[in-house]
């Protein structure tokens, strides 16, 4: 599993024409160094990761404020076809986006949101396995705590916020390690929704290295290096929560 991320790091320390020698030469003799610099000023690779990084973030807060909400009102409130609405919301997991993104991109262009950032954040900021997974979390939390929080006089906004947040950071954890992943990698919707350079995203930037007569493949390993950093960092930083979440599933009380 990790071979392929030491070769990406080793490539992205050789020559164009070293980087696919056999036999594999793991430590480069001589590692060119120059490739960390020359990808910033080759491609505008700062504007690239500031467009990535603003809408990662917005796209992740977003889809954890509208997931934990909707999975509050399908896991602890009762209203008419509760669980008919969930079920057909969830079953748009089935379809993949491939399917919808044609009249997607229709709708984005009749309302004036194409080549903008807004129409992915729009598009991203929600997600039924989002709404599943906080769902599945909330149910496991005793209703008792949410009677006695009602009788005190407490909203249900209050509910959500000074209870039901608090006691699901492994499920809040768990939801932004895969929201910011899928975010930050993806590249089709950036291809689809957006042409300006100015407000392409890392993975798009990436492909610049890749021209009709050129392959840079070691600016591009060394890009991709730079492009897993703030992944890492983000698992890293949510690990904790990560694997409590996953210790505690299935267990209550």
């Amino acid at each position: 599993m990790l071979a392929p991320f030491v070769w990406m790091v080793s490539a992205s320390l050789k020559l164009d024409r070293d980087v696919f020698a056999f036999p594999i030469q793991w430590i480069p003799t001589d590692p060119r160094w120059q490739n960390y610099i020359e990808i910033w000023t080759k491609i505008p690779l700062a504007l690239f990761v500031w467009n990535t990084t603003k809408l990662t973030v917005i796209v992740t807060v977003l889809q954890l404020l509208t997931s934990s909400f909707a999975a509050y009102a399908f896991a602890k409130l009762r209203f008419p076809y509760r669980n008919v609405l969930f079920l057909a919301y969830i079953a748009t997991i089935a379809m993949p986006w491939q399917v919808y993104m044609v009249p997607q991109f229709l709708l984005m262009r009749e309302f004036g949101l194409s080549n903008t950032h807004l129409a992915l954040i729009c598009l991203q900021a929600f997600t039924a396995f989002g709404v599943f997974l906080m769902r599945q979390f909330y149910m496991s939390i005793p209703d008792e705590l949410c009677e006695a929080a009602r009788i005190d006089g407490m909203s249900e906004y209050g509910i959500w916020w000074r209870i039901m947040l608090p006691l699901s950071m492994p499920a809040l954890s768990t939801l932004t390690i895969f929201t910011f992943v899928n975010t930050w990698n993806d590249f089709l919707g950036p291809l689809i929704y957006l042409t300006k350079t100015d407000l392409k995203t890392l993975q798009i930037g990436i492909r610049m290295f890749l021209t009709q007569y050129t392959q840079e493949y070691g600016l591009i390993m060394a890009a991709s290096v730079v492009s897993l950093i703030p992944v890492l960092v983000v698992f890293l930083a949510l690990q904790r929560f990560f694997v409590e979440g996953i210790a505690s599933t299935g267990l209550k009380g």
